[in-house]
């Protein structure tokens, strides 16, 4: 089941550990790619140094702005696409970076693998038919394999932010029991 608008309108933090274990879905030319997401990470807006949206609101980080619910890809180092889910309501910008998912450990190498690139920034995630996220159908697993840890470390990749903001535990990998 598709994750829903109302979904996306809880903070960055909630959203940043209850994505793990769902699915990033894609459309590539017809053909339907579902991938479990395995890590995350909360950028929790104006407030929180390591966000892209601490400082002001750009023309690069405008999807933050943005009702929760869409996607914010930027470039990062000029070689990788990094795909984000907005979160919150509007003018209040968070966002969770998908750092993995099933098969594909690392945020450049997930978005490559699946063809995600800056022509989807900004898309609604709970309208598109090119990328979305989903919900596990519960009905069709077996519960054996629901069975997971959370391991809460520090985000990656933010030398540039407050001490306080490096030490945050905001980067979220689900671990099989």
């Amino acid at each position: 089941m598709r994750l829903t608008e109302e979904y996306f309108r809880q903070d960055a933090l909630y959203v940043s550990k209850n994505l793990l274990g769902k699915f990033l879905c894609r459309n590539i030319d017809g053909k339907i790619i579902k991938l479990r997401i395995t890590e995350t990470e909360c950028y929790m807006g104006k407030d929180d140094t390591a966000s892209h949206a601490s400082k002001c609101k750009t023309n690069r980080n405008q999807p933050m702005f943005k009702q929760g619910g869409c996607a914010y890809i930027y470039l990062c180092y000029g070689i990788h696409n990094l795909f984000n889910v907005v979160t919150g309501p509007r003018n209040s910008p968070q966002a969770v970076l998908i750092r993995g998912v099933e098969n594909y450990n690392g945020p450049g190498k997930l978005t490559k693998a699946l063809q995600i690139n800056r022509n989807l920034n900004g898309v609604d995630l709970t309208k598109s038919k090119e990328i979305w996220l989903e919900n596990e159908n519960l009905e069709n697993c077996n519960s054996e394999n629901l069975k997971y840890e959370i391991i809460e470390a520090k985000r990656v990749g933010i030398n540039y932010a407050d001490q306080k903001d490096k030490e945050r535990l905001w980067r979220f990998i689900l671990k099989n029991k």
